[in-house]
């Protein structure tokens, strides 16, 4: 008997050990693997001719170019990129209106070192796993490249219309932060992101960004609202991009863009009878125009329109006053972009009656940009409009010309019924 229970005490323990041994070998295996995912051989660079979309490098060689996958800019004037091995440097040269500064960002491959002469907030490891961006108009840019489930906070849940990032809303996998000078620094710091994307107007007491980085967080800001051209705002996809080190996937999806929106250009260039239009509405007793060299303009040059004011020299918007516009607006032939609030014509003469009086009015060519609306009024125009400059100028040559593209249906705008 006591034979018995010491074979079945030997037999347990043998059997114990076997699988203490499977365990450890499971384990050290993905120890291995996980090691293997983190830590890149620079060999495995040299030889794959693509960038480290995720890890760090685990042995150094300066003679290594760490990014050979790099990107030109074409059509953006407000920012640049330099590489140098194994960081690259971007500069926001025009981040806001009459802006007397720069930015610049030092984003070097994680596991190499970090050139000297440069400031420890400028400095950011790439490619970054995770990020809070507090535009809307940067998500299109996520989503385009694949990395929604890099994205860890938003400013405003409401505004979103991006469809990959409400199902993360939804699920609770995004944290809602605030934006300007209503960020909620708290959370980010217990975010603890690799990468918070943000704008800027120039107003410290408004701008989120200086709070950000006294707080230690790594900020860039996006300017592609300073751009004056559609292709030039839609091409900050690629800066969004080099912080990931996409630049192969945003190069080819941006050139596939840029060629959809030159081919519909070319197909208006002919046309000869080009309708006058003005834009905007009277704000509480100033009518903002966009300016000649506004992208505004430029959408309306190529879908064959008569701006009126095409002559006008500056990129931003003019304060006009009611009076001015009407003097020269009275007889154009469409009105575009009238206030997000209006959907119908009663709504526009329910704000001001003087509106009666303009042909377009009168006519009923009154076509506003806010076809897309979330269910809490966020505009999706304002949103993946700016990625999409292809869809926003096929949308107005159908208002204008719907003879020459006679199958498309309007994506943005929408008719004042």
């Amino acid at each position: 008997m006591i034979g018995g229970k010491t074979f079945h005490s030997k037999t347990i323990i043998f059997l114990c050990k076997m699988i203490f041994i499977a365990i450890l070998f499971i384990a050290c295996h993905q120890t291995i693997n996980t090691s293997n995912q983190r830590q890149i051989s620079t060999s495995t660079i040299s030889s794959s001719n693509t960038n480290i979309l995720q890890g760090c490098i685990s042995n150094y060689n300066p003679k290594t170019d760490y990014f050979p996958q790099k990107i030109s800019i074409n059509y953006a004037k407000a920012f640049e990129v330099e590489y140098h091995g194994n960081y690259k440097i971007i500069k926001v040269k025009n981040p806001w209106q009459n802006a007397n500064t720069t930015f610049q960002y030092v984003l070097v491959q994680c596991g190499t070192p970090v050139p000297k002469g440069f400031q420890e907030t400028q400095v950011i490891q790439v490619p970054v796993n995770t990020i809070v961006s507090l535009s809307t108009t940067h998500l299109p840019h996520l989503d385009k490249l694949g990395i929604v489930d890099k994205l860890v906070g938003i400013s405003n849940s409401k505004q979103v219309n991006t469809a990959s990032v409400v199902e993360k809303i939804k699920t609770g996998q995004v944290v809602e932060i605030g934006n300007n000078a209503n960020v909620n620094v708290e959370k980010l710091l217990e975010l603890n992101p690799d990468l918070v994307t943000t704008f800027g107007i120039g107003n410290p007491d408004i701008d989120s960004y200086p709070k950000l980085l006294e707080a230690g967080l790594k900020v860039a800001i996006n300017a592609e609202y300073m751009e004056s051209s559609p292709l030039g705002q839609a091409e900050w996809l690629k800066f969004t991009a080099l912080f990931f080190n996409h630049e192969a996937k945003a190069a080819k999806i941006f050139e596939e863009i840029a060629q959809q929106y030159q081919t519909i250009v070319s197909l208006a260039k002919s046309i000869k009878n080009r309708p006058t239009v003005f834009v905007g509405f009277n704000f509480k007793g100033t009518w903002y125009m966009p300016g000649g060299n506004s992208y505004v303009a430029q959408y309306l040059a190529d879908a064959g329109a008569n701006y009126l004011w095409k002559e006008d020299k500056s990129s931003g918007s003019l304060p006009l006053s009611f009076e001015k516009v009407f003097e020269r607006a009275v007889n154009a032939d469409y009105w575009l972009n009238l206030s997000q609030s209006w959907k119908t014509r009663k709504d526009l003469l329910a704000d001001d009656n003087r509106y009666a009086e303009f042909k377009a009015v009168k006519e009923k060519n009154l076509y506003n940009n806010n076809a897309r609306l979330n269910t809490t009024g966020g505009n999706d125009y304002w949103e993946s409009g700016i990625s999409n400059p292809h869809l926003v100028l096929s949308d107005l040559i159908k208002i204008l010309h719907p003879e020459i593209l006679p199958n498309h249906q309007l994506k943005y705008y929408r008719q004042l019924s």
